[in-house]
């Protein structure tokens, strides 16, 4: 069982600033133009935490920038034979202590879901795993979820029962305060005297507010239906004809989500004799995604543009990772002006496929 505390809301930028001195805070903040984005805090009184509003960005960009110079590259001449080759000088990022503060349920899991990728496979990543090190997650619950957010769908909110270190629930003037990795745990007793312990009201408190959220979510999605369906049967090539058609490869999609991983890597010349290697983010929605060398795409960009991205996260991810790579935040939802994207699909999915019955 998680060991729970209250939080004034009083002592929450207090608690702030002590952890801004030894810790890069990092929290959603609404800019001047009203969007509210994960942004890296200097100035504690010069910025506004929004915990109202959900991020319009995740926190993917911190672990996995949409561009990184990998390593730098220079021509190298042996001034006997002149003999030449490229030496290539890895760039590995800084690694800092990091606190990432009002984390939503799904954008955890989301970081969660990315380790698995960029950390537990046969291809360590090193980069990755350096922007990852040193984070402490203070996470928050929903305690009413966003207008297209379907986390219960996919089992990534609206509150979390593990991977975070600390986990605030909104109980009006105070915080219900949940422990939980052993980062989590250490920085509650570092700075002890902004806690007390929880007494029963606060307990009943955290629940009736879980308890409530799971029944505000405005829309009801068959996720699992859909992941059952796109199992057992052909894939709806109708339904993919569809959306291909409508879909602007704009990659909108794929660089909103916090789960979409795909990237490319190319050379880029500094002068004659140097250059950097970088990784930039790709999506499997670009036309150019699949081209191959001589011209010929394989994929049908009017019929199946959208397959990949769909089917990745739908079938494919639950096929090697148990679980969908979808984590139900709702971003693509908002940032698609062609109405193209994961909810849509799924809708379409589960209004025109029946589901087989079970064989004996």
């Amino acid at each position: 069982m998680l060991d729970s505390f209250v939080l004034d809301k009083d002592h929450l930028l207090p608690l702030l600033r002590k952890l801004g001195k030894d810790y890069r805070l990092i929290a959603p903040v609404r800019n001047r133009h009203g969007d509210t984005l994960f942004t890296e805090i200097h100035d504690l009184d010069k910025v506004e935490i929004d915990l109202e509003h959900q991020p319009q960005s995740s926190l993917k960009p911190f672990f996995f920038p949409q561009v990184e110079v990998l390593s730098l590259y220079g021509l190298d001449r042996d001034a006997v034979s002149g003999a030449t080759w490229y030496s290539f000088y890895p760039q590995l990022p800084e690694n800092r202590p990091t606190v990432y503060f009002g984390v939503r349920s799904c954008d955890m899991m989301a970081v969660m879901y990315t380790d698995m990728i960029f950390l537990q496979s046969s291809e360590y990543d090193v980069y990755y795993a350096r922007h990852r090190e040193n984070a402490i997650f203070i996470t928050i619950g929903c305690n009413r979820p966003f207008a297209n957010c379907f986390c219960n769908a996919t089992r990534s909110g609206p509150f979390l029962e593990h991977g975070f270190d600390i986990q605030l629930t909104d109980i009006g003037d105070r915080f219900f305060v949940e422990t939980g990795r052993a980062r989590g745990v250490r920085l509650r007793k570092q700075w002890s005297y902004f806690f007390r312990d929880a007494a029963e009201e606060d307990k009943r408190a955290q629940f009736q507010a879980a308890l409530e959220a799971r029944g505000l979510f405005s829309r009801l999605v068959h996720v699992d239906l859909v992941t059952r369906i796109l199992a057992r049967q052909k894939e709806p090539t109708e339904i993919l004809a569809e959306l291909s058609a409508r879909c602007q490869d704009c990659g909108g999609c794929a660089y909103i989500c916090p789960t979409c991983t795909c990237f490319t890597i190319h050379d880029q010349a500094l002068d004659e004799d140097r250059g950097e290697r970088l990784r930039t983010w790709d999506a499997c929605t670009f036309s150019g995604f699949t081209r191959m060398a001589g011209g010929h795409n394989p994929v049908d960009p009017e019929r199946q543009r959208i397959r990949k991205r769909f089917l990745h996260k739908l079938l494919h991810d639950v096929e090697h990772h148990g679980r969908t790579s979808c984590m139900g935040c709702g971003r693509c939802v908002d940032i698609c002006f062609g109405g193209v994207d994961i909810l849509r699909f799924i809708e379409m999915v589960s209004e025109n496929e029946t589901e087989p019955e079970e064989t004996p």
